[in-house]
């Protein structure tokens, strides 16, 4: 399925990478951070992590769930 529109695709990318920055920061594994994400409630194992997370389409809800989850109390948005 073809991305809707550029601005789409553009911030989809600079979600992933926020994400993958902050989970690289912190040391933390997608098996880590399944755990993690069990004690807030969300089930998800390490492979369906790593596709989800590679896509870059997730949902605002589980990317706040995940930095919950690693224990982020902020975000720098930009360099």
């Amino acid at each position: 399925m073809a991305k809707a529109d550029a601005a789409t695709v553009e911030y989809e990318t600079r979600a992933k990478n926020l994400l993958k920055g902050e989970l690289k920061r912190r040391g933390i594994t997608y098996a880590q951070l399944a755990e993690k994400l069990a004690t807030v409630g969300v089930t998800e194992n390490e492979r369906n992590l790593n596709n989800k997370i590679s896509r870059g389409g997730f949902s605002a809800a589980f990317m706040l769930q995940c930095l919950e989850a690693i224990g982020a109390t902020s975000l720098p948005l930009r360099d």
